[in-house]
């Protein structure tokens, strides 16, 4: 049984002394997380307003894509500058510069520079995620850190339902610039929080710690924003096998070896080697990939199953889709009553092998069926998940020190970002297989769900749609399966969780 101590005791740990001084720091990372959560679910519901004024029809799916790379590019670096400079001014830089984007965001002219502000957006958005997450393991000892993770869930799931209802109302009553506007005082609020109530020990100057990698970190944003570029756009802005793909990989791969060149040369690299050397953490990074790469499914294909297949608006499908954040923050709140009785890893391995089989059972749906079956089955998916994510989490978050947590919290959250970035690429190639096997000649999921939305079609058509999601969630079961080998055949049975 994995031992609940609490977390390790080191000079570095932040403190901030009486109890409503901690809660006053909390409810900082709260707000901080939220206006992370609210981005991409309050900016997709405004998209028909920013197209009909700014136009650029063509590249307004980069307003997401921007984003998305900007935060997973960015995770690693700023992971390693929190250990090295402290979590405080790495997460108020992150906040500054969310909030820097949003007011530019607002102002925006064109959707060239609204991408470009998005992107900037995002730059502040990865010091959000990751810090918000290694500050909630600083501040409480190992037994309390579920109640911190599964407030942090909590936001996400509330976001997840409210940002699309509020995105709608604000670019439907007022102006789609609002839905950046209101980060401003909702993140003026969160900075002044933390700058007043976070308090960490002032750290002694000069020393190895203070050296930055910068080679190191200009090299890994180049190398994964290339890599990522390529996988968003593969398959949809150029086919897979033309010249712009084929370059764009190649270009990863020489960038890849860079990285490996610079950070072996370097004296405290931003990708230090330790972090797939130890066992505990490669585990969980491959697996926690795997989740990123099974989470397209359901939040990508669902949707459009649910309104192509089952007929339901807009609205209704976004409530299918949402049943499971209902039940993920439950279930990783109640998780620490499993972890203690049996450890991480056999708690995590009983989630995913429940989600893989929730994930097996989604194609056997009766056709076209009823709302409420998939939304049950999100509902039971969201609990395996929340049994699977948080005890990883924790678990690895648990055997490091301060100077190394950051670091090692980055790269649990890289890998699972860049899982759902492959996982759209890989997922979007096979439905589009599935529906170019089914109707003959080219046919990709996008042009046939618009044709649907147009106007009545054919069964045919619609049980095509339902097999290429079908196929999707086979695979993402496949995903489920891969987290489940590596835990059971890579990860400790007991994690070597530091004591106080």
């Amino acid at each position: 049984m994995d031992s609940t101590t609490g977390a390790d005791a080191v000079p570095g740990t932040a403190r901030t002394g009486a109890e409503g001084r901690r809660g006053a720091v909390v409810a900082a990372l709260m707000l901080a997380m939220a206006l992370a959560a609210l981005d991409s679910t309050i900016v997709s519901t405004a998209v028909p307003q920013i197209v009909g004024d700014l136009g650029g029809f063509s590249v307004f799916s980069w307003l997401f894509s921007g984003y998305l790379l900007a935060v997973t590019v960015t995770l690693p670096v700023y992971g390693k500058l929190s250990d090295t400079f402290g979590r405080k001014p790495v997460l108020v830089a992150g906040a500054v510069l969310f909030l820097l984007g949003s007011l530019l965001c607002a102002l925006a002219w064109n959707m060239t520079a609204l991408i470009a502000f998005r992107v900037v957006q995002g730059l502040g958005g990865g010091a959000l995620q990751g810090t918000v997450q290694t500050l909630a393991a600083d501040l409480y000892p190992l037994k309390e850190r579920p109640r911190i993770q599964a407030r942090l869930s909590t936001v996400w799931a509330v976001s997840s339902i409210a940002g699309p209802a509020l995105g709608g109302v604000l670019a439907g009553y007022a102006d789609w610039r609002w839905i950046f506007l209101v980060n401003l005082p909702v993140g003026a609020l969160a900075l002044w929080l933390i700058v007043r109530h976070l308090h960490e020990p002032r750290r002694a100057p000069g020393g190895p710690r203070t050296r930055v990698d910068w080679a190191g970190a200009l090299a890994v944003f180049a190398c994964g924003g290339v890599l990522l570029t390529a996988l968003v756009q593969g398959g949809v802005a150029w086919p897979w096998a033309s010249a712009p793909s084929l370059a764009l990989f190649a270009c990863g791969l020489v960038l890849l070896a860079v990285v490996v060149v610079v950070e072996r040369r370097a004296a405290d690299p931003i990708m230090p080697g330790w972090v797939w050397r130890r066992r505990t953490i490669a585990a969980v990074n491959l697996a926690l990939g795997a989740l990123g790469l099974l989470m397209v499914a359901p939040t990508v294909f669902l949707p459009t199953y649910a309104q192509s297949v089952l007929g339901l608006a807009p609205v209704a499908a976004g409530f299918v889709l949402s049943a499971w954040t209902l039940s993920w923050p439950v279930s990783a709140a109640l998780s620490q009553h499993v972890y203690r009785r049996i450890g991480f890893r056999n708690t995590a391995m009983l989630g995913i092998g429940t989600a893989a089989l929730l994930l097996c059972a989604f194609p056997f749906l009766p056709y076209p069926g009823a709302a409420w079956q998939p939304a049950l089955l999100m509902l039971f998916l969201g609990a395996a998940l929340g049994l699977f994510q948080l005890p990883l989490i924790v678990g690895v978050q648990s055997t490091v020190g301060w100077s190394e947590r950051g670091t090692a919290t980055a790269s649990v959250l890289f890998c699972r970002q860049s899982g759902q970035t492959a996982g759209a690429a890989v997922f979007g190639a096979i439905a589009n297989g599935v529906l170019a096997a089914r109707l003959g000649g080219a046919s990709d999921l996008d042009s046939v769900t618009r044709a649907l939305d147009a106007g009545p079609a054919g069964d045919g058509v619609r049980r095509a749609v339902a097999d290429a999601v079908h196929a999707v969630y086979f695979g993402a079961a496949g995903a489920a399966a891969l987290a489940f080998l590596v835990l059971l055949t890579l990860a400790p049975r007991r994690f070597p969780v530091l004591t106080d």
